[in-house]
């Protein structure tokens, strides 16, 4: 199990990468005039997926569905 330092060091490292992705995302977005291709923002949604499964307890998520 991780401890307490563990888990917020590794929840700091995602939402540093989560904010690079989305930055490269916006980027494209409004200055290209693009659309993110469909498997980027997959992708981030699954880093998002796993960001929760980290914060949340599962006791706690399963209450809110």
């Amino acid at each position: 199990m991780a401890t307490a330092k563990e888990k917020k060091l590794e929840v700091k490292a995602q939402l540093k990468q989560l904010r690079a992705d989305l930055r490269v995302m916006h980027l494209s977005v409004t200055e290209e005039l693009t659309l993110p291709d469909p498997v980027e923002v997959k992708k981030v949604m699954t880093q998002m997926e796993s960001l929760l499964e980290i914060i949340e307890p599962k006791s706690k998520r399963k209450t809110k569905k």
